[in-house]
């Protein structure tokens, strides 16, 4: 195995002890070389490769340290947010839950091609890990679906809709922005007004091409990566 590869390896078994977790710098290049029995240039190398990864940052004059794992999301990936959460183990929690029925507004009403007149169910939930909420998700759902608003959305959205409705999520468009967060969003992100976000629609059909959720996500930029994948 080249020595670089050997390299990034002990540095990757380093950096996931606990004491690095809390922002405690790394040793410098000369002392990592010196406990690695390896090069300067190697473990510099290596140090690099890490860095590029995101799993480090380095700042001129301060040190080395382990970065903050960001939450990342795949664009192909047709698991629901908590199902997704859990096979990368990441915790997460509920920090609110509101159900409730309302009228729709005109975009969701178009989109559901019903009448504005006539009240849907809406899910907003406030989800982030235990240390703080980074996603706040906000939906709305076609009264075809079926949902009473009395479905324990603790579970995994569409496993509620799947085995409770027998609706099957098939279909997802999304539309993602970058956006200054409202003194509303803020709040409940726990920022600054004005702060940057990451806005994302997402449209949900069945297998026939239905429609059956109208999806807001509004995540901390500072948290959260969206991973987009094209194979051609």
């Amino acid at each position: 195995m080249p020595l670089h590869i050997q390299a990034e390896n002990l540095l990757r078994t380093l950096i996931a002890d606990p004491q690095y977790a809390d922002g405690k710098l790394l040793p410098n290049e000369v002392d990592l070389a010196r406990q690695l029995a390896i090069s300067r240039t190697t473990i510099r190398q290596a140090l690099n490769k890490l860095v590029y990864e995101g799993l480090l940052i380095r700042k001129k004059g301060i040190g080395t340290k382990v970065s903050v794992p960001s939450v990342s999301s795949r664009s192909n990936n047709w698991l629901s947010f908590s199902q997704e959460m859990q096979a990368r183990g990441i915790p997460i929690k509920n920090f609110e839950l509101h159900v409730s029925w309302v009228l729709p507004p005109e975009a969701v009403a178009n989109f559901f091609e019903i009448s504005t007149d006539k009240k849907i169910l809406k899910l907003e939930r406030l989800r982030g890990k235990p240390e703080g909420p980074f996603v706040y998700f906000v939906s709305y759902f076609h009264p075809r679906v079926g949902l009473t608003g009395d479905e324990d959305f603790k579970r995994p959205l569409y496993e509620i809709l799947e085995k409770d409705h027998m609706v099957v999520a098939n279909l997802s468009q999304e539309e993602i922005s970058a956006k200054a967060a409202d003194k509303a969003i803020a709040a409940k992100l726990e920022i600054e007004p004005g702060s940057p976000i990451l806005f994302r629609k997402r449209y949900v059909f069945d297998h026939g091409d239905r429609p059956i959720e109208y999806n807001l996500g509004y995540y901390k930029a500072d948290s959260f990566v969206y991973t987009v994948e094209s194979r051609r």
